[in-house]
């Protein structure tokens, strides 16, 4: 990847193993960089244009993949002390691009179904979701905060 990345970000290339039977595509191991520890494994849908996001954890580092359709996910490192504080990743990630996207801790992240489809985005973080205290904190997409526009880019 030539762009340069957020501080903390990490991008894998997943490839799916195929042979006249089907396909198989390794997914997260533990003997990759990316793995630090399992909390919990989910899925979230998007519907398609709509917008999930900004929000951030405090502890809990995100392993995305987008398993369906074709998500839109961007990145916001507002950290004072990074070296990219400021920047703005976009990842064009799903059946058309499988990647794992690792999203360090403090890095606002949201998504967007692109492609008139549902996307499903399989999530791995490092914490279990604690219902009593959610290690989630939201400010709404459209934020004057964060400087993206979730418009698309014509041109």
């Amino acid at each position: 990847m030539s762009k340069q990345l957020i501080e903390g970000v990490k991008v894998r290339s997943l490839k799916p193993i195929t042979d006249e039977r089907g396909w198989l595509m390794e997914l997260f191991r533990s003997d990759w960089e990316e793995f630090e520890r399992f909390g919990q494994l989910y899925i979230t849908a998007c519907y398609p244009d709509v917008v999930k996001g900004w929000h951030y954890h405090k502890k809990q580092t995100d392993h995305f993949i987008c398993m369906r359709g074709m998500a839109k996910v961007v990145l916001y490192d507002p950290r004072k002390k990074s070296k990219t504080k400021g920047m703005i990743n976009e990842f064009f990630m799903g059946e058309r691009n499988f990647l794992l996207l690792e999203i360090p801790p403090l890095v606002y992240h949201g998504f967007k179904a692109i492609g008139g489809k549902e996307a499903w985005i399989l999530n791995v973080p490092t914490e279990l979701y604690d219902y009593s205290e959610p290690d989630e904190f939201r400010i709404a997409y459209d934020s004057k905060e964060i400087p993206y526009d979730w418009e698309p880019k014509m041109g």
